[in-house]
């Protein structure tokens, strides 16, 4: 079934390089250049990007639009075009208190793209809530990244929450490949396979 795509660049913002939360796996500094490949690849496709910047107000530590760390890394910033979408957005979603949805309909594009930062937040929170709007999504496993975690719950390394998501949301919320992967399903019109939940619960079940 043919799909028609936009390139969701989220939260690409120096906060996860030189702020409070580096991101540490996969590298941070490898993930950008994949974001970075994957917007060129989305250029030369005539592919719509949108870029999303969280901002959690002025009186924040983190994301915090008076402060450098808010501002776009420059892998992104030095791609940016008059043509993206800017989109900034409170939540982890990029779907929540924003009219992305609203722009993807008005354009008859039913597939995000997701890439940027991080997959245990926003990659996540908007993965689930594509599927709750009817849209389908792709996440590219190269061009996110994640952070070690630790609460009361328990501590997880940031490689373990990444792989582990990636798993997660490719067994039913979104397409899970690599930014080559997706380069060349973009070149030949392809969507990205999917497995799902009965499938991957199966093949957990036998291994």
């Amino acid at each position: 079934m043919a799909q028609s795509r936009a390139l969701v660049v989220v939260d690409v913002q120096q906060e996860y390089f030189t702020g409070l939360l580096p991101i540490q796996y996969p590298p941070r500094d490898e993930s950008v250049l994949k974001v970075a490949n994957a917007i060129d690849a989305a250029a030369g496709a005539g592919i719509p990007v949108v870029v999303v910047q969280h901002s959690a107000g002025d009186r924040s530590p983190v994301f915090n639009p008076t402060l450098p760390t808010y501002e776009l890394h420059p892998a992104v910033e030095e791609r940016r075009s008059d043509a993206w979408k800017p989109l900034v957005k409170q939540h982890g979603s990029v779907f929540a208190g924003t009219d992305l949805e609203d722009w993807l309909r008005g354009r008859g594009i039913d597939t995000v793209t997701l890439v940027g930062y991080m997959t245990n937040n926003c990659i996540l929170a908007s993965s689930v809530e594509a599927e709750a709007r009817g849209l389908r999504a792709e996440v590219l496993s190269d061009a996110t990244g994640a952070v070690d975690i630790a609460n009361a719950a328990g501590s997880v390394r940031a490689k373990t929450v990444h792989e582990t998501l990636m798993a997660m949301l490719n067994s039913n919320f979104a397409a899970v490949a690599t930014t080559d992967e997706w380069v060349r399903a973009v070149a030949s019109g392809a969507g990205l396979p999917k497995s799902n939940l009965v499938e991957s619960a199966a093949a957990g079940r036998d291994r």
